[in-house]
């Protein structure tokens, strides 16, 4: 499938500004640390989509605290999860009685958060937690998460991109959440 990602970012619609997204990440901070400042969590991202986010979060958070991430993937270049998890990468941290708290994109079927939340507390993390940039309101699939515990926006259920999300593997870096026009 060939992408002209200069075209559909020209076509979508911006829902959230930067400026918007960084007071959603202050909000988050303020929350995280009111909750977090005494734990020595380990922060956990959850990629790719939640890089941005969780670089854009971390210098908001002025406590003490170490960084890991993981890599588990239901989408690959498709618009909608598949049933098949594909672990690509584990972190480093011993997790056994830590504090963990999984930063991601985006809460849409919950799959993916589930499994993450699974995999931490099976390696002996006394407490998971997760923060989403973005929550989109809808139904969530069978087995996910309901519900995160730090939330950046609520959004309505369409497909957006930017900030982090992908449309067919670009536009991550968009300045921004856009919705995709598509025709």
């Amino acid at each position: 499938m060939s992408i002209n990602a200069r075209e559909i970012l020209s076509k979508a619609t911006c829902l959230h500004s930067l400026a918007e997204i960084d007071s959603a990440l202050d909000k988050m901070a303020f929350e995280m640390k009111e909750r977090l400042a005494d734990k020595n969590p380990i922060l956990l991202c959850l990629v790719l989509g939640g890089i941005i986010p969780f670089g854009n979060l971390l210098p908001r958070l002025d406590f003490p605290l170490e960084i890991d991430y993981i890599h588990v993937t239901r989408y690959g270049n498709n618009f909608s999860g598949n049933s098949a998890l594909s672990w690509k990468a584990t972190p480093t941290l011993d997790l056994t009685g830590r504090t963990v708290v999984i930063i991601d994109d985006i809460l849409d079927e919950g799959i993916s958060l589930a499994a993450t939340i699974k995999y931490c507390k099976e390696h002996g993390a006394s407490d998971v937690l997760t923060a989403v940039m973005l929550d989109k309101k809808k139904p969530r699939a069978e087995g996910g998460i309901l519900k995160a515990d730090f939330v950046g926006i609520e959004i309505e259920d369409k497909f957006v991109f930017g900030y982090g999300l992908d449309y067919h593997s670009f536009l991550r870096n968009a300045p921004g959440i856009y919705v995709a026009n598509i025709d």
